[in-house]
């Protein structure tokens, strides 16, 4: 093998993924066709989830000294917000950060972990068997060859990778298209004075200022027309009565409603993330976050068979658990964005008012409010199995003394907490550097465990009630089950 893993693609999901691995010990290189990073920003936030799976790592306090909190986010451009600070987390925002921003902050932390990212490398084929796969792909240097393990496609909705691996990509083209453009000359005075309408406007590092538009007179033109200066200009003058004075253009682009979810995420020893996995419309800023946490639930899984100690069936769950969020990410992008379409369409937008007022009324209930924000936010993302209702859920960054929960996974290794102080000393000398422990009160949490068992992605994978006598046997069948046989 050249290396144990290759990850095609060095966005955001990519380069999370190689810095799992790398953490686990795992060899991974990364190749990108571009032949230097974008500096670009698609993407302008990270959810309350990604900050978490950030945290579980020790890494959020970078991404949170560069970017701004916002505690409230939209669904669908309906006027009441969704409130992410009523939500059960310690990150209850969204972090406005440039997508370019986090880019650059993951490839400093992959490099730090000694993952190879080659820029200008792309992917072209591949054949695999059952002791590995077998990647051919042109470079700087002509065409190279590389064998690894395993091989994961992050290289976008375009993807080789999942084209290569046969993996179908059913959905839905695009029905309409949405324009954004970044400008280094704007009138500030104008867009404090006149009415936005339906652009968005938001400031960009470098003092640029983004602006994003629905016009009803260009919302068919397909997703893949360039998008001229003019034509921008004068869609912001229909929809805001001015043109906020832009000029020197750094980024114009158009993208559309086009919605497909790839068959599975598993093909033998190919394995998709990202976009390469589901694409959207970017209805509240779904897209980045759920790539990062497909690389996050996929990480340690690899890393765990590659390294000899995974249980049978481990890296199967990858796909079990993250093809249905996959699902509700494209299912709810698509209802948030025939939303926003019908009110540009004539005929239909009366009725899609009344619609959105009725909505928009409903977010007034808390409860209907936090359950469309954990759905968004990602905090109510749980992998559910039979037994507990706990299982598979998030567990709680409580404190635990001094340190927290989350300090816990900061290597990549499960988290066990021992709420009685009976279990902690057989875990620790039974799995060894794959299990970090901890002894302490349970003040701060309301449930009933007395023990539990943290998976290195923060999710609970075992639990044993207050009300359940200690049982060694019982809780080493258990840890076997996630965290492979003891040492």
């Amino acid at each position: 093998m050249d290396t144990d893993v290759v990850i095609s693609g060095a966005g955001p999901t990519g380069l999370l993924l190689g810095t799992e691995l790398a953490l686990a010990g795992v060899r991974v290189r990364i190749l990108e066709r571009q032949q230097t990073r974008h500096e670009q920003s698609r993407a302008l936030t990270l959810h309350p989830r990604s900050i978490e799976i950030l945290e579980l790592r020790g890494i959020a306090d970078r991404f949170l000294a560069l970017g701004r909190t916002v505690p409230s986010w939209h669904f669908a451009g309906l006027p009441r917000q969704l409130d992410f600070s009523a939500l059960e987390t310690r990150h209850g925002y969204t972090l406005f950060l440039e997508q370019a921003r986090t880019e650059r902050l993951l490839e400093e932390r992959a490099r730090e972990l000694g993952v190879e990212i080659s820029y200008g490398h792309e992917v072209v084929s591949l054949t695999q068997n059952s002791d590995g796969v077998d990647v051919e792909g042109t470079g700087p240097d002509g065409e190279f060859r590389l064998r690894a393990a395993y091989l994961v496609g992050c290289d976008g909705g375009r993807s080789r990778v999942r084209e290569a691996a046969g993996i179908g990509f059913p959905g839905s083209d695009g029905t309409m298209s949405a324009m954004l453009g970044d400008f280094a000359v704007v009138d500030q005075d104008a867009i404090a004075e006149a009415g936005r309408g339906s652009v968005l406007i938001a400031p960009l590092t470098g003092g640029l200022t983004r602006f994003v538009l629905t016009d009803p007179e260009r919302m068919r033109v397909p997703a893949t027309e360039p998008v001229t200066f003019a034509e921008f200009r004068e869609a912001l003058t229909d929809a805001a009565g001015t043109s906020f004075g832009v000029a020197e253009p750094r980024w114009l682009s158009r993208f559309g409603n086009a919605t497909r979810l790839a068959e599975t995420y598993r093909n033998g020893r190919v394995f998709l993330a990202g976009d390469a996995a589901h694409i959207h419309f970017p209805a509240a800023g779904q897209g980045l976050n759920t790539g990062l946490q497909d690389a996050m639930n996929l990480g340690w899984k690899l890393a765990a068979e590659i390294n000899g100690w995974a249980p049978p069936g481990l890296l199967d769950t990858y796909h079990a658990e993250r093809h249905p969020v996959g699902q509700l990410v494209t299912d709810n992008t698509q209802a948030q964005t025939l939303l926003l379409e019908l009110t540009l369409v004539p005929d239909y937008q009366r009725p899609v008012h009344a619609l959105r007022e009725l909505l928009n009324s409903l977010l007034d209930i808390p409860e209907a409010n936090a359950r469309l924000a954990g759905i968004v936010s990602a905090l109510s993302t749980s992998y559910p199995a039979p037994g507990d209702p706990l299982l598979g859920t998030r567990m709680p960054d409580l404190p635990l003394g001094s340190a927290r929960v989350s300090e816990l996974v900061h290597s990549g290794t499960f988290g066990y907490v021992d709420f009685a102080g009976d279990g902690a000393a057989q875990v620790a000398d039974a799995w060894q550097n794959r299990i970090t422990t901890a002894t302490s009160s349970k003040d701060s949490w309301t449930e009933d465990v007395a023990e539990v068992l943290v998976r290195p992605d923060g999710h609970i994978a075992w639990v044993r009630r207050e009300s359940e006598p200690p049982d060694a046997a019982a809780r080493e069948a258990a840890i076997t089950a996630w965290a492979g046989a003891a040492r």
